[in-house]
């Protein structure tokens, strides 16, 4: 997994488990380890799911990026 996939995942897990954390008490517990757990696995799903139904095209047979003519 790339450096960019991970980052939305975290992102993604992250936001997943705001609303869980925000209910439960300051520190670590059984339920915070649970509930950070549970929004990792959740973010996982989400990806696999979009990468099913939008696959990441093979770089080696996608064609040239065309530029935008500018450029310095």
């Amino acid at each position: 997994m790339d450096e960019g996939r991970k980052r939305v995942l975290l992102i993604a897990a992250s936001i997943l488990a705001a609303r869980k954390l925000a209910q439960l008490e300051p520190g670590r517990s059984p339920a915070f380890e649970s509930a950070i757990a549970s929004a990792i696995t959740t973010a996982e799903r989400i990806m696999a799911r979009i990468d099913s139904r939008w696959p990441i095209p093979d770089r080696s047979t996608a064609p040239p990026r065309q530029g935008n003519g500018g450029g310095k």
